[in-house]
């Protein structure tokens, strides 16, 4: 146990985490570390766990602390992935962007991913293959060159991924006809970028999301809470920053454009992927955990 406390602090000094972060882990997620490891040694080959949250809530910090969990309370091996470094190239959202529909130049949606890439990863994860991981640099908004992904050495118990819209089913189509906020009426007025995003869904997704084993939710209190959250995101990364004239943070008025491009599936996800997830934490206004609601 002294083992882990160690880890945990370095971890919370890393992640530049309030000192109560150690609070909510041994509240919360030693309990749902645990009921994953129940679940990965019953299971035939490596685990798959999904971990779905809105812009801010966390999910990412949670993923990189299981990992470290996982080593710490059995020994396994786990490996995190991030739904957001399979985005598709600046090349490839430009083509869908000329073809299908502008908005699909910006990352993030349904469409934008390159799920394929994401679907051989894991079932070279699976098959005890060495990989090599994609990355994507938000900061100049391209996929790093391959030469620079990190190789991963098999075999691993546990392949984690996180991602906004992971689990997130498709919507009716009925759903689609109204459009949701100001981007949806000003720039897609016919719905052709919202039909587009819910087919990959339906299409694509689905069956990428079929690969999940157990999927857990962090679910925030409401929509209205993401613009602050990714706003404290984007602080943060500001602050990791070091040379000032290469800083590409957003203002509150861009970062409420580009928060939009998410509104439609996050707002969905808050109100049917809790009766999908196995495991839903619900989230107060300050991004604590509240309840386990599932699970």
């Amino acid at each position: 146990m002294s083992s882990l406390n160690a880890a945990l602090a370095e971890f919370i000094e890393q992640e530049q985490l309030p000192e109560t972060y150690r609070d909510t882990v041994e509240q919360w997620f030693i309990p749902l570390a645990e009921d994953i490891l129940r679940r990965v040694a019953v299971n035939e080959g490596p685990f798959v766990l999904g971990i779905n949250g809105c812009q801010g809530s966390g999910k990412s910090t949670l993923a990189a602390l299981l990992v470290i969990l996982f080593q710490e309370m059995t020994g396994i091996k786990s490996i995190n992935l991030s739904l957001d470094d399979f985005y598709l190239t600046r090349a490839e959202r430009k083509t869908l962007a000329e073809q299908v529909h502008p908005l699909l130049m910006t990352r993030g949606v349904p469409g934008t991913h390159d799920v394929p890439l994401a679907m051989d990863i894991i079932a070279a994860l699976k098959s005890g293959e060495p990989v090599a991981i994609p990355r994507f640099d938000k900061a100049t908004d391209e996929r790093f060159a391959a030469n620079l992904w990190p190789q991963i050495k098999a075999p691993v118990d546990v392949i984690i991924m996180e991602g906004w819209c992971l689990g997130v089913r498709a919507q009716k189509p009925h759903e689609l006809q109204k459009p949701l906020n100001i981007l949806e009426a000003e720039e897609d007025a016919e719905g052709l970028w919202r039909t587009y995003v819910n087919e990959k869904l339906e299409h694509e997704y689905r069956g990428f999301f079929g690969l999940l084993d157990m999927l857990v939710m962090l679910r925030a209190p409401g929509f209205e809470r993401v613009i602050d959250w990714r706003l404290q995101q984007e602080e943060k990364l500001a602050a990791r920053v070091e040379n000032k004239n290469t800083k590409r943070i957003m203002s509150r008025d861009q970062l409420i454009r580009f928060i939009s491009h998410y509104e439609r599936l996050t707002r969905h996800a808050l109100s049917t992927l809790p009766d999908q997830a196995d495991v839903v934490l619900q989230l107060r206004q300050d991004q604590s955990i509240e309840a386990k609601l599932k699970g």
